[in-house]
């Protein structure tokens, strides 16, 4: 692609987040290339209808080298949005995926002398592990990830490892790293990378930390993540959305066009280099609200309710939701609350003509894996 205009390199731009970043570049009168290697189990029917024609497309790997290193040419930025994650026990491909994949990006970069004037890594509130507490004896505290015999049982609060009271959830920040999930560990590594081999090498970077990302094009067939996709599905289906634990657990959940605002943001500011950032909707609500929201919106019987049971996923943090002044400090605010955020992706499911309910599957292979357990 030749182009006075400047190149920017989206890998993973055919998924959830990075077509919603393509878009805004081209908007801006940015060049994009994308490349995906469009997972089969993400992208069955293969390159989706929703790509921009005016974005180059590379079908390719982000870990491969003999795919990243043509894709890499002429290119003065990279958004580094390509990342593995599932509930499967597959350890080394996220690390393979997430990982490497940015170890590669710079080697390149410096092998070949790239002018590659800035790299943005997509990195995930997963790094912080169970999260940011508060102990009314001991103060703040970042605990490990809750036992699963106390799940077993029903008891669903953090405990104070000193008194095994019950703790209260804080807001995270930046600082709060605690990772550990083999995705979260995955992301914190590449942050690391991205952060010190740029510094090395000359290289800006920026880290983009999200935290529950909603909306339109969220693949049907990722069986482990969107909550607003389960749930949609499931009502738009005739069937009650299936709450775990007992729904009072906190999440914090953003506009997928607001992550892509600001991932151009980090890209476009030097005051964003070498710094990660959380990128949330500045909000806390419990997933049971979270239900209730999509039963108001896409339930047109009135008759459903949430359905809580005692499941659990071995390996959910319980309260998690992020701070996000540094990345306001930049100029940067959430635009959706959650309903607006909920209507929207309703009315794009709507639309879609194979949006039937795929969790019963996903609950079957959980379940026969022991990530999804009942309390007892």
């Amino acid at each position: 692609m030749k182009t006075s205009r400047p190149l920017v390199l989206v890998t993973g731009g055919a998924g959830f987040i990075g077509s919603h970043t393509v878009d805004l570049l081209l908007q801006k009168g940015y060049a994009v290339r994308i490349l995906d290697n469009l997972q089969e189990r993400v992208h069955p029917r293969g390159k989706p209808d929703y790509l921009p024609p005016e974005a180059e497309f590379v079908r390719g790997d982000v870990a491969n080298r003999s795919d990243l290193e043509p894709a890499l040419r002429g290119v003065e930025y990279v958004i580094h949005l390509a990342a593995y994650q599932d509930y499967l026990p597959d350890f080394s491909t996220f690390i393979h995926t997430n990982t490497e994949s940015t170890a590669l990006l710079f080697e390149l970069i410096v092998a070949r002398k790239m002018p590659v004037r800035k790299i943005v890594v997509a990195s995930s509130q997963a790094i912080y592990g169970e999260g940011k507490y508060r102990c009314e004896e001991h103060g703040t505290l970042y605990p490990a990830s809750r036992p699963i015999e106390q799940l077993r049982g029903g008891d669903w609060e953090v405990k104070c490892p000193q008194c095994g009271h019950d703790l209260s959830p804080e807001w995270i920040t930046e600082d709060t790293v605690k990772p550990f999930t083999a995705y979260g560990i995955s992301k914190y590594a590449l942050e690391m990378l991205a952060f010190n081999l740029g510094r090395r090498y000359g290289i800006p970077a920026a880290a983009l930390r999200y935290t529950y990302v909603q909306g339109p094009r969220n693949s049907f067939y990722n069986a482990y993540s969107g909550i607003c996709r389960i749930f949609t599905l499931r009502v738009l289906n005739g069937a009650p959305p299936v709450v775990y634990e007992d729904g009072k657990q906190l999440r914090d959940y953003v506009w997928v066009g607001d992550v892509a605002e600001a991932n151009v943001l980090c890209m476009e500011r030097s005051e964003a280099d070498f710094r990660a950032f959380n990128v949330g909707g500045g909000r806390s609500i419990s997933v049971l609200e979270f239900a209730e929201t999509v039963l108001r919106v896409a339930d047109e019987s009135s008759r459903l309710r949430p359905l809580v049971r005692g499941d659990f996923r071995y390996g959910d943090t319980r309260h998690t939701f992020s701070d996000i002044s540094a990345l306001r400090s930049l100029g940067w605010k959430p635009t959706l609350g959650t309903e607006d955020v909920v209507r929207r992706y309703v009315d794009w499911v709507r639309g879609c003509a194979d949006a039937r309910d795929y969790t019963a599957e996903s609950e079957r292979v959980m379940r026969e894996m022991k990530v999804l357990q009942t309390v007892g």
